[in-house]
């Protein structure tokens, strides 16, 4: 029996319009994307901090390796993402989502700046194509590169309950929510039906701080945990049970439309209100769950209040990529070289290139009009 109570988003019950700025504040969870995408030279907008995103370490003397080799940068790591810029023009950058990092470790490389060096290695994927990026600490003996965006990117896989919308999870223990290290339970509502099938299921709803949580009284496992990131509308509608509370979710979770029924109808308005405003708090300052603390460190670390406030001029772009992206590709299935080929460009013999590149578009940092 699933859990999924109406239907998916294609429904017979239709979303309404949003019509005010509250309403678009419910768009939140499929306008989140510094946790799922890898963007590179973003713009300045994009690299301030999203509500609820926290800087949690940085670092001024990290290279690039890979990409920007012989360039001293900033890495900044926050709650959300890993974010690299050049020093010199800060409209070369990169922001890596941890959803999309595949493996993080050490790696040797031959840096520009060091020489032979260990560095860290984080390989990616965004989109259906994998990206690896090599940073370098420019300080010797130096590594808090590696444990901060290791231990910051465990902390942010071990917390997916505050973010994802979680099925017939091990939530419940003995009737007891088991409770998230950030969570505060505000209200338990017994009585509630969940209109997943012709005569329903008896259950109770759970209501915290971070997350709504409904599980079947004769079956706890028979459970739903949504947090309200990945609400987009609470409301109240008719259907053949009579008045029911429909709650709507992000297209990012699936898009699912889930139906409850509380009776009397007292409470079933106290329950929507209740919802609505514990969204509307939880929108203005999102939780997110990850929490790290930077250990002792051998370089200062700068107070984690803003990431941009030291950058005098920033060349803006818009949504304009270009073509450096390519010195990131992993190309994972290049076994043995390919066949040498002249190229009249360079007057001299190079690896046959890939279908769609030229040697012009691999040296462009800026796309020619």
């Amino acid at each position: 029996m699933a859990l999924i109570s109406i239907a998916r988003a294609n429904s017979n019950i239709r979303r309404s319009e949003f019509t005010n700025d509250f309403d678009l504040k419910l768009k939140m969870a499929d306008s989140l994307w510094e946790d799922r995408e890898v963007r590179f030279d973003i713009p300045l907008h994009q690299m301030k901090m999203r509500p609820g995103e926290k800087i949690l370490d940085k670092l001024d003397s990290i290279e690039d390796t890979k990409g920007n080799g012989g360039d001293k940068g900033r890495l900044v790591i926050t709650n959300l993402r890993i974010i690299w810029h050049s020093l010199a023009m800060p409209r070369v950058n990169l922001s890596i989502g941890y959803s999309c990092v595949v493996t993080a470790a050490t790696k040797t490389v031959n840096s520009q700046l060091r020489g032979v060096t260990e560095a860290l290695h984080i390989l990616t994927k965004s989109n259906n194509t994998r990206f690896e990026f090599i940073f370098t600490n420019l300080i010797a003996g130096n590594s808090r590169h590696f444990t901060s965006v290791m231990g910051v990117h465990k902390a942010y896989t071990s917390s997916r309950m505050y973010r994802e919308l979680k099925l017939r999870g091990a939530i419940i223990h003995n009737k007891q929510l088991k409770i998230l290290p950030l969570e505060q339970v505000y209200t338990t509502v017994p009585g509630v039906w969940n209109l997943s099938s012709d005569q329903g299921n008896l259950g109770t709803f759970i209501i915290t701080n971070v997350r709504l949580v409904w599980f079947a009284d004769m079956n706890e496992n028979f459970n739903i945990s949504l947090p309200y990131l990945q609400i987009m509308q609470v409301r109240i509608r008719e259907s053949k049970f009579g008045p029911a509370l429909v709650v709507e979710c992000a297209e990012c979770c699936g898009g699912y439309v889930l139906g409850f029924r509380i009776d009397p109808k007292e409470k079933l308005q106290s329950v929507h209100k209740e919802l609505l405003s514990l969204q509307k708090v939880y929108g203005q300052v999102p939780l997110f769950g990850v929490q790290y603390k930077v250990g002792e460190q051998t370089e200062a670390c700068p107070e984690p209040s803003s990431l941009t406030e030291d950058i005098q001029e920033f060349d803006d772009t818009g949504d304009e990529m270009s073509n450096a992206f390519v010195a990131y590709f992993a190309d994972t299935g290049h076994e043995k070289d390919r066949e040498p080929v002249y190229s009249p460009d360079l007057g001299l013999a190079v690896e046959k290139l890939k279908d769609g590149f030229t040697i012009q578009s691999l040296w462009e940092v800026i796309p020619s009009s």
